[in-house]
């Protein structure tokens, strides 16, 4: 599979259940797009651009009143390398998380098939602890401790909403 390819089907997944979410009036979320400027084009397909900025994050939306902010990463080996994420999708889920809103990411092990919900907080543990001179990675027995595995619910064969709910349960005042 190429470099580029290899975290589409996940992300064909999330979209699916997305659409899913929105057609069940569950949640609202939406794939976002990356900016490109398009340079040449013939009919609908883009023949030559490039980036023009920077997007955000692959997904946001809202769930029960809240706005929800999240990357969607896939990886072929035992552990989640940081340089995965760029600093600027890390700044967005950082600014979602601080005006109350709830940040993560969910991260595919092809190599196991499990997928994790990574709460940004995780997130921001493992990315200081690397700004120190500690691992640039986290490995997946860390997350099968840290972080939360996705399964099927009656919801949805992919039930990331589960651990959203209990991620607002914790920080509910």
């Amino acid at each position: 599979m190429s470099q580029g390819n290899r975290g589409m089907a996940f992300e064909m997944l999330l979209n699916l259940i997305n659409q899913m979410y929105a057609k069940q009036k569950v949640a609202l979320i939406n794939k976002r797009p990356t900016p490109v400027k398009v340079l040449k084009s013939k009919g609908t397909k883009v023949l030559n651009g490039f980036y023009e900025a920077p997007s955000t994050v692959d997904y946001d939306g809202v769930y029960k009143g809240r706005a929800i902010a999240f990357e969607a990463k896939s990886v072929g080996i035992d552990r989640f390398d940081l340089k995965n994420l760029h600093q600027h999708q890390i700044d967005y889920l950082e600014k979602v998380d601080n005006m109350g809103g709830v940040s993560f990411v969910l991260i595919e092990f092809r190599s196991t098939k499990q997928i994790f919900f990574v709460p940004y907080s995780t997130i921001k543990h493992y990315v200081h602890h690397a700004l120190k001179g500690g691992r640039k990675s986290i490995p997946l027995v860390d997350l099968e401790v840290y972080a939360f595995e996705v399964k099927r619910t009656k919801r949805s064969t992919l039930d990331y909403l589960e651990w959203v709910d209990k991620l607002i349960g914790e920080v509910a005042v």
